[in-house]
């Protein structure tokens, strides 16, 4: 196509092309266990050579005191969470206004009398305006999430409470689940048999999802996503 219509296609399509890719590049990336630092497994350091003391019954080189428990207390111990996480928002909102005006102006006079055409006056002025707007919104949201991941200690503070982050992947068939933790733990909270409530760990992400064939038949097309984008202004 050539002339000035062939110009404005090709600019057009030289306009669209990088917000399609764009639009494109934005979908949503498959998750690989193991990418992210923020929820990879913490080892424990190297231990301390043993400090032999013939004839004690303990021993310095023991982990902990004669009368201490299994809880987690230094990094590279795991915990398990129990994950007890229920939602549920709901907002609702109405809007309604309207407006009326009238200006009405007398109609001018020429050597007394009215200007008129066939009889009728032609300078008479009014002005009408309404105008009205409504709206209605509504929202409403649940989330439960329930299980157990069990995760390590990444670091222990100087208050004492341990900073912990891991993750649980799960291969079904075609697809794999996974759940990502992260947060700190009093350890005041640790149960006896080594537990916590995810409801008890401050400043806690958690995050649950899916790769595969099920949770990408789930997502919408590339470019069903850029008609959908703020790239697509209609």
């Amino acid at each position: 196509m050539t002339g000035p219509w062939g110009t404005h296609t090709r600019l057009l399509v030289a306009l669209l092309l990088p917000l399609l890719l764009g639009a494109c590049a934005a979908g949503p990336h498959a998750v690989v266990r193991g990418d992210d630092p923020d929820f990879q497994p913490v080892t424990p350091a190297a231990p301390v050579p043993p400090e032999h003391n013939n004839g004690a019954i303990f021993q310095v080189s023991q982990r902990g005191g004669l009368f201490d428990d299994d809880k987690a207390r230094q990094v590279g111990d795991i915990l398990t969470v129990r994950l007890v996480e229920r939602t549920q928002a709901r907002k609702s909102a109405n809007t309604s206004t309207s407006k009326d005006s009238s200006i009405q102006l007398p109609s001018p006079t020429l050597f007394g009398g009215d200007v008129t055409v066939n009889g009728r006056p032609i300078l008479d002025n009014r002005v009408e305006g309404s105008r009205s707007f409504g709206g209605q919104g509504d929202s409403a949201q649940s989330n439960q999430l329930d299980g157990n991941i069990t995760v390590t200690v990444a670091e222990v503070l100087a208050n004492g409470n341990l900073v912990i982050r891991g993750e649980k992947w799960i291969r079904i068939n075609q697809g794999e689940e996974y759940i990502r933790l992260r947060g700190v733990v009093r350890p005041v909270d640790i149960r006896a048999d080594n537990t916590v409530l995810s409801t008890q760990i401050a400043d806690v992400q958690v995050a649950y999802g899916g790769s595969g064939t099920l949770a990408d038949s789930n997502q919408p097309g590339w470019l069903t996503r850029f008609f959908s984008s703020p790239f697509w202004p209609f």
